[in-house]
């Protein structure tokens, strides 16, 4: 499968056309991007990373019952995806008080929660990405009732099937971030990426960050943070 036209650049991902209209070639940048494309940088070696991570979990959760664009890992970068319509609404599963929930609620950080929380934003650059919440996406049209519920649904199994891979791999996941699309016909499917770019990984003995946490606060370390959470994944996947 050849890439054709490019239909998309964004802040960590391009889009190809492929010679059949319902398949396209997702292809990995190294560049890394942070509050809102605000702050900019590179991690060298990324987007290895977070394609080949993305594709071993995605592997996994359609084995879990999640169904999601992905296809075939062509190469260290590139991906076959099927075509989707992306629902604009980011989905962020927080399992533990961190980044803007503790700065928008004024917590500290690393308050574990009974039970896993739910937030919806508006995927819209120029807005800032706002939180929305379920009656405004149905007012926007965004999505309906009915693939609100699928998606609610299968983020909280995306949710329970990394948390327990990730303990095996001696990580905790403290949040994260989902995207979904639509087939032609209307069925939801996961989309986008699961990388150390849209979760927030934890070393589950130390709680050292093992994610893009260290690129948004000049940490440091983050291309060795990227290399460990995929030894570990691919120690246990």
């Amino acid at each position: 499968m050849e890439k054709r036209e490019q239909l998309y650049e964004g802040k960590a991902k391009k889009v190809f056309k492929t010679d059949d209209d319902q398949l396209l070639i997702v292809s990995y940048k190294d560049d890394a991007t942070a509050f809102n494309g605000l702050k900019k940088g590179t991690i060298v070696g990324k987007g290895v990373i977070n394609n080949k991570m993305s594709n071993m979990l995605m592997q996994r959760l359609e084995k879990e019952g999640v169904p999601t664009h992905f296809v075939k890992e062509l190469s260290d970068r590139d991906t076959l995806v099927k075509r989707v319509s992306i629902v604009p609404l980011e989905v962020i599963i927080r399992n533990i008080s961190a980044g803007s929930f503790s700065k928008r609620y004024g917590v500290e950080e690393g308050i574990v929660f009974d039970q896993p929380t739910i937030e919806f934003s508006y995927k819209n650059d120029e807005l800032g990405d706002p939180l929305i919440n379920d009656y405004h996406a149905v007012a926007l049209k965004l999505a309906t009732w009915e693939e609100i519920e699928t998606i609610k649904k299968y983020a909280f199994k995306v949710n329970e099937v990394l948390k327990a891979f990730w303990k095996e791999c001696r990580v905790t996941i403290v949040d994260f971030k989902l995207e979904f699309g639509k087939l032609d016909n209307g069925t939801i499917v996961l989309a986008d990426e699961i990388s150390p770019d849209t979760c927030r990984l934890w070393d589950i003995d130390t709680n050292e960050k093992l994610d893009k946490d260290r690129f948004r606060r000049d940490m440091g370390g983050v291309e060795d943070a990227y290399a460990e959470v995929m030894k570990r994944l691919t120690e246990h996947i």
